[in-house]
C-alpha cells in the first residue's frame, strides 16, 4: 500500500462540476436505471422510487442521502493481517490485470489456464507491489465455467495470504465466495469487517443485469465491499464526448451506491471508473490515449466531490497486440493520470496486454516498473539541512567530482531509485550480455519471480476445511 500525499492535479472547474451534477440528475430522473434484478427494483420502490417495469426513476436528494451512507474510507482485511490495507483517502492499492480469456508468456499466446491463474497468484504473493491478487488475474479456461469459481477462491486463499477479490458474476458465485471467506475469516469478523470485495459492472447504458445485481445484493447484505464500474467506450456504450460518459458513469454510479446503502447502510462501497473511447476508424476499442487521461482525471475530482473512494479505470492499460513500445508508453498515460488524481484501488496495474484480452506476464513486470518509478515521483521531496550538502561541497570545491566524497559515500546505496528492469548497460557490455530488450529481461524477472515464491503458511485444518467446501459445492453444482 502507498500513501499518495502529493497535491491532485484537478482538470475540472467548479462550474463544470455543477454542469456534471446537473447531467447526472437529469438522467435518473427523466430516463432512469433499468434494474433487471426484482428484489433490486422491490427494495427502491419501497423507499419510495419510481418503478416503471424494469425502468427505475430516481430522485437525485434521495441518491445523495444515501451516497452519504458509505464510508470514505475502510480497511480490507487479508488472511495475514500484515498485508491489510485502507481503500480511501491517500492510500493507493495495487492489483493486477483482471479478467483476460488469453495468456502470452514469450512467443506464446494461448488460453489461460488454472496453472497460468496460480502463476499470477504467486507473483501477486511474492511482490510487495501488489496488495491483491484480485479475484480474475485470467480465466481458467480449462476448468467448468459453473464451478471455476470455487477452483479461483481456493487458489486466492491457498497461494497468497492478502485480501482478495470474490467471484461477482451470479448470485450463486457470489454466495459460495462469501461463505469461503466465512470459514477462513469467521463468521463474526465476517459480520464486522471488510475480507473480501467484488467488483460490479454496470452493463451499459443505464442498466444493471440480474446477474451482476444478484451479486450485488449478496456482498451488500454480508457487509462486503462492492466496487460499482460502468464500463464506458464512448461511441459503443456511451456517447463520444467525456463529458456526456462522465455524467452517465456517475449515474450509474450513484444508483448503484444507493441500492447497496438501501441493502446495507454503512456497507463499504468504492466508486469504479473505466472510461476509453472506440476506434471510429475499426469499431475496436482504444486504451491509453488521451481520453483515457483526462476520464481519469476527471473521475477522480469527481469521485473526492461525493465523498467515495475511488478506484481508476487504469491500471496500465494498452490496445498494443505486444511487449512494446506502444504497451509501456500507453500504459504509462493511463498510470500516471491515476497517481495524479489519487486513485485508491488500482486495478489492472500490471499485465494487460491487447486491450484487455490477454494477460502478460512480461508485461506485468514492465507495468510494475512503471509503479515503482512513479511512488518515487509521488513521494514528497524532503529539503533539509543534510539534503542541501553543504559539506560536500567544502570537501570538492572547485571543479572536482563527488562520487568519492563523503556525503556520497554514506548515501550511494539509496541515494537513486535502482530499477528492478531498466538497465544502464552502454552498448559494448548489453550486446556482450546477450543484447535482451525489456521484453527479454522480464521474462527473467517472471521466472526469478516464481522460483522465489514461498506458500505462505496456512492451518492444515482450515485448508482441509475450505477443500471440503470446495469439492462438495462442485459436486452440487454438477461438475
Amino acid at each position: 500500500m502507498f500513501v499518495n500525499r502529493m497535491a491532485r492535479y484537478e482538470v475540472l472547474s467548479e462550474d463544470a462540476l455543477e454542469h456534471i451534477d446537473r447531467g447526472w440528475r437529469r438522467l435518473v430522473t427523466e430516463l432512469g436505471i433499468e434494474f433487471l434484478h426484482p428484489e433490486a427494483r422491490r427494495l427502491l420502490e419501497a423507499a419510495g422510487q419510481d418503478v416503471d417495469g424494469t425502468i427505475v426513476r430516481l430522485d437525485p436528494d434521495f441518491v445523495l442521502e444515501q451516497v452519504a451512507l458509505a464510508p470514505e474510507s475502510f480497511t480490507l482485511h487479508g488472511r495475514n493481517p500484515a498485508h491489510d490495507f485502507v481503500v480511501g483517502g491517500e492510500h493507493m492499492a495495487f492489483c493486477p490485470v483482471q479478467g483476460p480469456p488469453f495468456v502470452r508468456r514469450g512467443s506464446e499466446r494461448r488460453e489461460a489456464t488454472l496453472a497460468d491463474y496460480d502463476d499470477f497468484c504467486r507473483i501477486a504473493q511474492r511482490l510487495d507491489d501488489f496488495d491483491t491478487a484480485g479475484f480474475l488475474p485470467c480465466e481458467p479456461n480449462d476448468r467448468p465455467l459453473d464451478s471455476r469459481h470455487l477452483d479461483m477462491q481456493r487458489s486466492l486463499v491457498e497461494l497468497t495470504d492478502k485480501p482478495h477479490g470474490g467471484a461477482g458474476i451470479s448470485e450463486v458465485a457470489a454466495q459460495d465466495s462469501i461463505e469461503l471467506a466465512r470459514i477462513v475469516h469467521g463468521a463474526d469478523r465476517l459480520e464486522a469487517e471488510a475480507c473480501i470485495y467484488t467488483v460490479v459492472n454496470v452493463n451499459s447504458p443505464l442498466r444493471y443485469d440480474d446477474r451482476m445485481l444478484g451479486a450485488l445484493l449478496e456482498y451488500a447484505r454480508a457487509r462486503q465491499a462492492v466496487i460499482i464500474t460502468p464500463f464506458l467506450l464512448m461511441g459503443a456504450m456511451s456517447p463520444v464526448s467525456i463529458p456526456s460518459a462522465l455524467v452517465q458513469q456517475l449515474a450509474e454510479v450513484l444508483a448503484g451506491v444507493a441500492l447497496v446503502q438501501l441493502v446495507r447502510p454503512g456497507a463499504p462501497v468504492v466508486m469504479g471508473s473505466f472510461l476509453s473511447h472506440t476506434d471510429m476508424k475499426t469499431g475496436s476499442p482504444g486504451f491509453g490515449g488521451p481520453e483515457s487521461a483526462l476520464g481519469l482525471l476527471a473521475s477522480g475530482q469527481i469521485a473526492r466531490r461525493y465523498g467515495l473512494p475511488w478506484r481508476s479505470g487504469g491500471g496500465a492499460l494498452t490496445s498494443s497486440p505486444a511487449v512494446d513500445a506502444q504497451a509501456a508508453y500507453e500504459g504509462m498515460n493511463t498510470m500516471y493520470p491515476a497517481f495524479l488524481s489519487g486513485a485508491n484501488l488500482v486495478i489492472h496495474t500490471a499485465g494487460w496486454l491487447e486491450s484487455g484480452l490477454v494477460a502478460s506476464f512480461e508485461k506485468a513486470i514492465v507495468d510494475l516498473e512503471i509503479v515503482r518509478m512513479l511512488r518515487e515521483q509521488f513521494t514528497p521531496l524532503e529539503v533539509d539541512e543534510a539534503s542541501l550538502a553543504f559539506g560536500a561541497h567544502e570537501e570538492v570545491r572547485h571543479g572536482g567530482h563527488f562520487l568519492g566524497c563523503a556525503h556520497t559515500m554514506e548515501r550511494f546505496r539509496t541515494c537513486f531509485y535502482r530499477p528492478l528492469l531498466s538497465t544502464t548497460d552502454n552498448f559494448e557490455r548489453w550486446t556482450r550480455n546477450g543484447a535482451h530488450d525489456a521484453a527479454d529481461r522480464a521474462g527473467a524477472l517472471v521466472t526469478a519471480t516464481l522460483e522465489s515464491y514461498e506458500t505462505p503458511p496456512i492451518d492444515p485444518a482450515l485448508r482441509d476445511e475450505v477443500r471440503a467446501f470446495v469439492d462438495r459445492r462442485r459436486r452440487e453444482l454438477g461438475d
